[in-house]
């Protein structure tokens, strides 16, 4: 029997502290324990996935032991350059597989296209793109002899922590937002026959602390834990993982954090428990590289792949496992089933699928034979994933779009190509010679030793555009069209001269009043391995504050890997325009001309919030400080999600805080008015609890549609563009916040052109997690509130509704 309940507390707290004489040993001494829930569930599922369990269940059948847990465990191939690789059985005429990654098009190869990152893509709000955008990049993991994608979708961390090092990687700090977003990624790479990896499975919200540690005195600190109560934890951070699920994600990547007290890979509340019982989930989890820290206890727990190398703990150690019956075989069979099932699930089992790591080099700095992975039908992908990415937020007087200027200039580091792209031969990352020293800090936040003998990670990315963030998200350019090289070939066509300065990059040098714009370029970066330091950076500032106090007409463009403060310069009027530019992949430049000189409308959105200061972000701004003090901190972080819900705008507007630009900002070249707003129940009333089957992503009624609202969206301007319209609900139930995103659809108009766009409510988009049930409960007979508009702060149209009971 599976018990379904977790901590009901609405926050966890801690013990008093102890004193330095009384040192905690064991992280029992918290309160937020995670239950134990055994065993784990048997794969099972109907349709698509009920055909490939069978297949797989046949295969494992002529398994032996030993062969079963060859296909659990990681193993190294010198002539492969895949992140991870599980052997083959060639006898059975299994290939193997072959992992890599990253979020934003396959890594560490040649001839493959570097995509815009997942910041850029949840500013876009756009569907269809965010499905192309995976598809196209599905082929090319496909056509490497990728059998695995480990991202996108990456929708842990959820952006709780603003200085996060990889929010980047996310599509924004919205669970449903981030949830449509990814059930759209999954069906992109799968339908690519690519197994989608869905991660970090859960509560990984910072990259401090995120590993195990050892002191001067080799005293072991273990991992930041994850204190999430109950309705938090469904409401928010596991909310995007039901619609992954539900898109037919066939792997799920677990994180390395503790969660309430227990590792994230060997949580048998959150695996048995919550995933593979609640919701449903028939697919394998595997461990994110180096996060098993136990053999039979994360076995047991629900893990089924162990990544990189299953030496540690798994490989013969498992086989001995079973043998003695510390692990039922019946564990290691569905270990294996799960993984089998998803490799068939996608069709990998066809004679057409590449042969494992085809495309990818051990070495691509030593001869190799060449796959070509780009195709054209990906090209106005790649592209209009760049454009749709940008976010206009300030636009005085019309300072966009240029309008063939007769002199233009050009200052900041950001503007030009890098100084170097060569991959590195230890770590194969492209952006690691792009972003200069970040490789330190990614592999410091791998080492084992205490964070402070880190060095300090830089705000910037000093040495050339930003078009990715760094570590296992980044993604591997076949060019980058920088800023400036696209301005300047512009200009060419145009006659318009050019005026440039990056070497005097504290603006000291000449600026030409003469010019029609100064365009300044600045950047802000984020890695894995560290989060980042500030929100905001004194250099970057400085060269704004200096350049506009020289010119009346200075145009901001950030290329930024997550929030970004503008409060030190954006109130001066001499600073005409802003664009957040996000990080738009190998077609940065070219894109951002585009929009620049007004040949696209500019219709990206913010999918975060940014504040005036950084204290508005409260608590929740990086809360574990105090590594390497004495008391209950040192040895056992702690990282107690007390806020709740409350993130990001939910937070700005329960605090009553004005932020500087609001969740779902952005403005265009032309105006938009919404009108004729209507709301309406389906058919039948709905019961107050779920009776489906649950099936991948949960109970089966969860996805039935039990409310719809339809607007009118009308292009007032004159020039055609992409609207967003926003939907915002008020659940009726104390302790939600006043209003969360349950719609959102963009939409391209031409001038005085209009459309209705409809928006439908699924059962669980209406209801709140009922912690007593344990199921998700709807709020019969009282009034939900509606509200539509532009973004969460722009909602002029309101409608209630009362579900009938």
């Amino acid at each position: 029997m599976y018990a379904l309940s977790l901590l009901a507390a609405t926050a966890c707290l801690l013990l008093p502290a102890t004193t330095a004489q009384e040192l905690i040993t064991e992280d029992s001494y918290f309160y937020g324990q995670s239950e134990p829930v055994y065993p784990t569930p048997q794969t099972s599922g109907s349709g698509a996935w009920g055909e490939a369990i069978a297949k797989a269940q046949a295969f494992v059948a002529q398994l032996s032991l030993e062969e079963k847990t060859s296909i659990t465990g990681g193993v190294s191939n010198s002539s492969r350059g895949c992140g991870g690789n599980i052997p083959g059985i060639p006898r059975l005429g299994f290939p193997g597989l072959c992992l890599s990654d990253a979020g934003a098009g396959v890594r560490g190869t040649d001839l493959v296209n570097a995509y815009t990152s997942g910041i850029s893509d949840g500013a876009s709000w756009n569907k269809n793109l965010t499905y192309q955008r995976a598809y196209q990049m599905g082929g090319e993991f496909r056509r490497k002899g990728v059998n695995i994608a480990l991202g996108p979708p990456m929708v842990g961390p959820l952006g709780r922590i603003a200085l996060g090092g990889r929010n980047w990687e996310g599509f924004g700090n919205d669970p449903y937002h981030a949830g449509v977003l990814a059930g759209l990624a999954v069906h992109g790479i799968q339908d690519q026959g690519v197994v989608a990896c869905t991660k970090h499975f859960i509560g990984n919200e910072q990259e401090t602390a995120r590993s195990i540690l050892l002191d001067s005195n080799n005293v072991t600190i273990l991992s930041s834990s994850s204190n999430i109560d109950d309705a938090t934890l469904h409401e928010a951070y596991l909310w995007p993982f039901y619609d992954a699920i539900h898109a037919g994600s066939a792997a799920v990547m677990c994180s390395y954090n503790r969660l309430n007290n227990s590792y994230a890979c060997e949580n048998s509340k959150s695996l048995n428990g919550i995933l593979k019982t609640e919701l449903g989930f028939p697919g394998l989890v595997m461990s994110d590289w180096g996060a098993q820290h136990s053999g039979v206890a994360s076995a047991l727990s629900g893990m089924d792949m162990v990544m990189p190398s299953a030496l540690a703990f798994w490989g013969g150690n498992l086989t001995l496992s079973v043998n003695n019956g510390s692990v039922p075989e019946s564990r290691l069979t569905d270990m294996a089933t799960r993984i089998m099932a998803a490799w068939y699930l996608v069709g990998q089992d066809s004679s057409e699928y590449p042969a494992p790591g085809i495309g990818m080099p051990a070495n691509v700095l030593v001869p190799h034979t060449l796959v070509e992975a780009r195709v054209p039908e990906a090209r106005p992908v790649l592209f209009q994933s760049s454009l749709e990415g940008h976010v206009l937020v300030k636009n005085t007087n019309n300072a966009l779009p240029l309008s063939k200027p007769k002199i233009l200039s050009i200052f900041g580091y950001d503007a030009k190509a890098p100084d170097s792209i060569t991959p590195n031969p230890t770590n194969r990352d492209w952006a690691f010679g792009l972003l200069s020293s970040s490789a330190r800090y990614f592999i410091c936040g791998f080492g084992n030793r205490i964070a402070q003998t880190c060095p300090a990670p830089p705000p910037i990315a000093a040495n050339g555009t930003l078009y990715t963030g760094g570590g296992s998200g980044a993604s591997t350019p076949p060019y980058i069209s920088a800023p400036f090289n696209a301005i300047q070939e512009r200009a060419a066509k145009e006659d318009t001269a050019l005026y440039w300065d990056f070497v005097n990059i504290n603006a000291t040098a000449y600026v030409p009043t003469e010019s029609d714009a100064a365009i300044v370029f600045i950047n802000a970066l984020a890695s894995e391995g560290y989060d980042r330091p500030s929100l905001r950076d004194d250099f970057s500032d400085a060269l704004v504050t200096n350049i506009a106090a020289q010119h009346n007409n200075t145009i901001v463009v950030i290329h930024n890997a997550g929030i970004r403060l503008v409060d030190q310069w954006i109130e001066n009027p001499n600073v005409t325009a802003v664009i957040f530019a996000h990080l738009p992949g190998q077609d940065s430049g070219a894109a951002l001309t585009q929009l620049l000189y007004g040949d696209v409308n500019p219709s990206g959105k913010l999918p975060y919030t940014v504040a005036k200061n950084e204290s508005d972000y409260g608590r929740i701004l990086n809360p574990i400080t105090d590594i390497g003090a004495n008391g209950e901190f040192y040895r056992f972080p702690q990282d107690d999600f007390t806020e709740g819900v409350y993130i990001d705008y939910r937070a700005f507007d329960a605090s009553n805080i004005e932020p500087r630009y609001e969740f779902g900002f952005g403005l265009s070249y032309t105006t938009f008015s919404l009108s004729n707003l209507k709301v309406a129940c389906v058919s039948g009333s709905p019961s107050e609890y779920p009776t489906g089957q649950v099936v991948a992503g949960g109970q089966a009624d969860l996805w039935d549609i039990v409310a719809t609202a339809t607007v009118s969206v009308t292009n007032t301007g004159s020039v055609a563009g992409q609207e967003v319209a926003q939907l915002y609900l008020s659940i009726p139930v104390e302790g939600q916040p006043i209003r969360q995103l349950r719609g959102f659809e963009k939409v391209m108009l031409q001038p005085n052109e209009s459309t209705t766009v409809e928006f439908e409510l699924n059962r669980k988009d209406m209801s709140v997690w009922d912690v007593a049930a344990q199921k998700w409960k709807l709020t019969l007979g009282t009034e939900y509130t509606f509200f539509v508009g532009n973004s969460s702060r722009a909602l002029a149209l309101n409608e209630t509704l009362t579900l009938l009971k």
